[in-house]
């Protein structure tokens, strides 16, 4: 009967568990939502998060290095984009948006050719017991003017931290981004994913969790300014 009280037990921590994990399945566009994986690489790993920092997966999730299936939407500089998950965000740490511009089709590109970052989602830190993460079932943010026209990867990654290092729940859309009065030429210097993470990082080895942070860093390089 014990074993049986144990089994039934491992169950359902292992449910908990993944009714705990969340995936970046939906992406709207200047007020238009697309449906589930339209647009995004569908992952092949239900909603389990990427733990090896060395991994492609890192990229745009397993089962996403191609996007050949995924379709390329539409979008202009200016844009509000929206990135929603199945569930909300359950994991305390930052969110970050990082593009990179295809040299051809991105339904061909596997996103080796470097990466900027857009946006962060940090910590509010308050102080005195206020410090908060931010955890919510959709993201919000702008494509900026500087942006060339072409077909990139727009990808959305949360990271959530453990006592073995930092764990990635990440997706990409695919888009043509069309408007831009910007140069490729004229961009900081892109990083490259995987290898601008490290578990390392002092935005990994910080304690989330005081209430009282009152500093924070989030890894990944730079915000690109315009």
């Amino acid at each position: 009967m014990k074993s049986v009280i144990s089994l039934a037990a491992a169950f359902a921590l292992l449910a908990s568990e993944a009714s705990a994990h969340y995936i970046f399945q939906q992406v709207s566009i200047a007020g238009t939502k697309h449906g589930v994986f339209e647009g995004v690489r569908q992952n092949s790993n239900y909603n389990s998060p990427v733990t090896d920092l060395a991994s492609k997966d890192l990229v745009c999730n397993a089962g996403g290095i191609s996007g050949a299936s995924t379709l390329v939407l539409d979008a202009k500089v200016g844009d509000e984009i929206v990135f929603s998950t199945d569930t909300a965000v359950y994991h305390q740490g930052p969110i970050s948006i990082y593009v990179s511009r295809a040299p051809g089709s991105v339904q061909d590109y596997d996103g080796s050719g470097g990466w900027r970052k857009l946006f962060d989602w940090g910590p509010t830190l308050g102080g005195n017991g206020q410090s908060s993460w931010p955890m919510s079932d959709n993201y919000k943010f702008t494509l900026p003017s500087c942006l060339p026209d072409g077909e990139y990867l727009l990808r959305i990654q949360s990271s959530e931290f453990t006592t073995l290092g930092p764990r990635f729940y990440v997706s990409c859309a695919q888009l043509n981004i069309t408007g831009g009065a910007g140069s490729a030429d004229a961009w900081e210097q892109p990083v490259e994913i995987p290898g601008v993470f490290k578990q390392t990082d002092p935005g990994y080895t910080a304690n989330i969790y005081d209430p009282n942070m009152s500093t924070y860093t989030v890894p990944g390089g730079e915000v690109m300014g315009c």
